[in-house]
C-alpha cells in the first residue's frame, strides 16, 4: 500500500499545520486538545468540551474560528434562552407588511454553545436539527446553515450548581467529547508570560477559509480504509454493546464517526490510507460521552474509561500491508 498523497491532501494537510501553529499562540501546552478539535472539523463533526470553567475552552473555539476564517457566534446558556434565541424567528416587516425571517445565532459557521448544559432541556433540543441535519424549520420553512457548519459546546462536570445531564440524544450528535484539564506548572508559568506580553486572540491570523475548510472536508471523507480496518472499527463497535458492563454501548453513528476520526487522524498523520493506530488514537473521545454503564460495572469499580480500555484489549488488532 503506497502513501503518496495528492496534491489537494497536501493542502489540506499544511493548512492543518498553520491552523495548529496560529491556535497555539493563545492556546498553551494543550497540543493534543488542538490536534483533536482540528480532526473533528475534518470530520465534519461537532466538539463538547467538558471541563470546569477558566481553562481556556472559549478561548480555542475563538482562536480556531479566526484561524480558519469562519464566521463565529456564541450564545452563553442560561436557563432563559430560548430555541427562538438558536434557530430564529418570524417578524413583522411593517414597511413590506409581511412576516420575514430572523436568523438566530445558531446559523454561523462556528457557533459556541457555552455552559450548554445551564439551559433548558427545550432549548437544548433545539439544536438538535441544527447540528444533525445543517438546517432550521420555522413555521414550516427550511433555512440551511452556512457550509462548513461547526458547532463547539461546552459544558461544566454533572454537579456543579445549575447544572444538568444532556439527553443522551443530544450527546450522540457530538462526534468526540474532551477534556482540557489543568495546565501543567511550566505550562502556567510560560501562559502568565505570555498574558504579561500581551499576546491575545488578535496575535492569531487567518490562514484558510471557509471554501477551503469545506473541501478539505471532501478530501478527508476520500481517505483509503481496507476491509480489515473496517471490521476493526465495527468490532469494536460491538464490543461496546456486547461488554457485561455497559447498559447503552456505541450507537450506529458512533461508529460512523469513529470512522470519519479515523481518516481525519490519517491524513493528518500524512497518509492516503487508514491504519487500526489511527481508529484506537479517536477511539476512547468518540466513545466516552456514548457508553452508559450499567450497575455491575458500578459493583466492580469500573468506570467508562477502564472499560473502553478493555474492549481494545481484547479486540484484535488486524495487520495492514502497507
Amino acid at each position: 500500500m503506497q502513501n503518496e498523497l495528492s496534491d489537494e491532501q497536501k493542502q489540506v494537510l499544511e493548512m492543518c499545520h498553520r491552523v495548529i501553529r496560529e491556535i497555539k499562540k493563545v492556546i498553551i501546552g494543550k497540543d493534543d486538545i488542538i490536534i483533536k478539535v482540528l480532526l473533528s472539523v475534518l470530520a465534519g463533526g461537532h466538539v463538547l468540551i467538558e471541563d470546569i470553567p477558566g481553562v481556556g475552552k472559549t478561548t480555542l473555539a475563538l482562536a480556531l474560528s479566526k484561524a480558519l476564517s469562519l464566521e463565529y457566534k456564541r450564545v452563553q446558556f442560561t436557563p432563559d434562552v430560548l430555541p427562538s434565541d438558536l434557530i430564529g424567528f418570524m417578524a413583522l416587516n411593517k414597511k413590506a407588511g409581511e412576516f420575514e425571517y430572523k436568523s438566530g445565532a445558531a446559523l454561523t459557521n462556528l457557533f459556541l454553545a457555552d455552559e450548554i448544559n445551564r439551559t433548558s432541556s427545550k432549548t437544548q433540543s433545539a439544536l438538535l436539527e441544527v447540528m444533525e441535519e445543517g438546517k432550521v424549520t420555522v413555521d414550516g420553512k427550511t433555512y440551511k446553515t452556512p457550509d462548513p457548519y461547526i458547532v463547539i459546546a461546552t459544558q461544566n462536570p454533572i454537579g456543579s450548581i445549575g447544572t444538568q445531564m444532556l439527553p443522551e440524544s443530544q450527546m450522540d450528535r457530538f462526534i468526540v467529547r474532551l477534556t482540557m484539564g489543568y495546565p501543567s506548572l511550566q505550562n502556567e508559568v510560560q501562559m502568565l508570560k505570555s498574558k504579561h506580553a500581551q499576546v491575545s486572540i488578535d496575535e492569531v491570523q487567518p490562514v484558510s477559509s471557509a471554501a477551503q475548510v469545506s473541501r478539505a472536508v471532501a478530501v478527508t471523507d476520500d481517505i483509503y480504509v481496507a476491509d480489515p480496518v473496517f471490521e476493526y472499527i465495527a468490532s469494536l463497535a460491538a464490543a461496546t454493546r456486547n461488554h457485561p458492563c455497559v447498559r447503552l454501548g456505541l450507537s450506529p453513528r458512533g461508529t460512523i464517526a469513529l470512522l470519519k476520526m479515523t481518516k481525519a487522524t490519517a491524513l493528518l498523520n500524512g497518509r492516503d490510507f487508514a491504519i487500526p493506530d489511527d481508529t484506537l488514537y479517536a477511539f476512547k473521545d468518540v466513545c466516552m460521552h456514548r457508553i452508559l454503564l450499567n450497575s455491575k460495572a458500578k459493583i466492580n469499580g469500573m468506570n467508562t474509561e477502564s472499560v473502553l480500555k478493555e474492549i481494545v484489549a481484547a479486540v484484535q488488532i488486524p495487520k495492514i500491508k502497507r
